[in-house]
């Protein structure tokens, strides 16, 4: 069975760093993509990065272009999302999953939505404080 687990949420204040860490089990990621997607309450769990294992491009929304990072290391089977100058709209739940192999002449941008992902792990809580 296919686990993802996401961690390294907490209480930040504004402007301020954390990264998350998805570790899978049962599964190495290889060439699959893995997703970050947040979920605030009552709202939709929604793409926030994507990074395609199979060659290392990535993809983030308007919104934290230039603030994350998204990251892979095959020998942890980790990928993890670097969060830098945090906001207080950043606060949410944040869910890592897996995502398909890109296509041959497709980018990850192209797959980085919910209905493309599965595999959803417990989601870790960041909150962002003013």
């Amino acid at each position: 069975e296919v686990q993802l687990q996401a961690s390294g949420g907490g209480l930040v204040q504004a402007g301020g760093s954390l990264t998350l860490s998805c570790a899978a089990s049962g599964l190495s990621f290889g060439d699959y993509a893995v997703g970050w997607f947040r979920q605030d309450f009552g709202k939709e769990r929604e793409p926030y990065s994507c990074i395609s294992n199979k060659d290392g491009t990535t993809y983030y929304v308007g919104s934290v272009k230039g603030r994350f990072t998204i990251s892979s290391d095959s020998a942890k089977n980790t990928v993890y999302l670097q969060m830098n100058s945090l906001k207080v709209e950043d606060t949410a739940v944040y869910y890592c999953a897996l995502g398909p192999v890109i296509p041959t002449f497709y980018r990850v941008r192209h797959y980085c939505r919910r209905d493309e992902f599965d595999s959803w792990g417990q989601g870790t809580l960041v909150t962002v404080s003013s």
